[in-house]
């Protein structure tokens, strides 16, 4: 079975820690020694967040003042190759040692004129008091807005339109590699008015692209890793209720909140409705039973309405 995993920024960071080489390392390791319960008998495209990465490298370069700030399709490149060179080394202490691996870089194709780029709501780098995130947003000309009860930077979020790398994606998979790839939602790349690829700066959704990936690479499971067991009804409330099972079309008619479940949920209806294979939403350390169908949120074309846990 193929199956694309879409790490949530939580296996690489977890809220409030520190933004450290270390500590990313230890909590990639943690997500690895879950990849490779489900590697046997199973093709594995991983997909990755790195808005925390993003913005740490934008903090680091805006310290240097000799040489203007990169843009963020530059550092998204860089925290790409960073991440996945973590990835493969401590999935590949784990798996056999002849299993090839490859992290790929990926431009994905958006829209210049996407609304998006008039409204940013993408939260890239750490979290900040809201004393420190309006000096910060005055001093370096950010927009922030309020992320729980802290407030972050945030860009603009275009939707993915195509992803330029899809054929050595296959190719690498027909040779048994575990890829690594749409690392951060992939490199937003639009082309220019004589017809050449520029990078733009923004950060795409990266389970929209991934779940474009899983439709695209013919997946036949899209796996959305998150910290929560699976998607909550009425979410910290005393009504609050897991939701096991549910077709696209139910799931579209709930309301989740865009800055953190909604864009996961519409990520995997996309996927369903354009495959008629399973996406699911659910907890890393469930992954197994994930993968045979008894954890998470299963959204699928083949449900019935909404079955609750």
């Amino acid at each position: 079975m193929r199956i694309v995993i879409a790490l949530g920024g939580n296996a690489l960071l977890r809220r409030g820690e520190p933004l450290t080489a270390d500590k990313q390392r230890q909590n990639i390791k943690i997500a690895c020694e879950q990849i490779a319960k489900v590697y046997p008998n199973n093709e594995l495209v991983i997909s990755h967040g790195n808005g925390p990465q993003v913005g740490l490298l934008a903090l680091q370069g805006a310290a240097y003042k000799d040489v203007a700030p990169y843009p963020l399709d530059v550092l998204g490149a860089e925290s790409v190759g960073m991440i996945g060179y973590m990835i493969q080394q401590e999935l590949g202490n784990l798996v056999p040692f002849d299993v090839p691996f490859a992290t790929l870089l990926t431009q994905v194709e958006v829209d210049k004129n996407d609304p998006a780029f008039q409204h940013p709501t993408k939260p890239i780098g750490p979290v900040y008091t809201q004393e420190e995130a309006q000096s910060l947003a005055k001093e370096k000309n950010w927009s922030i807005a309020q992320d729980g009860d802290k407030y972050r930077r945030v860009v603009p979020s275009p939707l993915p339109k195509r992803i330029f790398e899809i054929r050595p994606i296959k190719w690498l998979l027909e040779q048994g590699t575990i890829v690594i790839c749409a690392g951060g939602g992939g490199i937003p790349t639009y082309y220019d008015e004589q017809g050449n690829l520029r990078g733009v700066e923004a950060v795409i959704d990266k389970d929209l692209c991934s779940a474009l990936l899983a439709d695209n690479i013919n997946a036949d499971l899209f796996v959305i890793a998150t910290d929560v067991s699976a998607v909550f009804l009425n979410w910290g409330t005393p009504e609050q209720k897991a939701i096991a099972e549910a077709s696209p079309e139910a799931m579209g008619a709930l309301s989740f909140a865009s800055g953190s479940m909604g864009p996961k949920v519409q990520a995997a209806i996309n996927f369903v409705k354009a495959t008629g294979h399973d996406a699911v939403i659910g907890s890393l350390s469930d992954i197994l039973d994930i993968v045979k169908g008894t954890a998470g949120t299963r959204i699928s074309a083949k449900a019935d309405g909404i079955r609750y846990y």
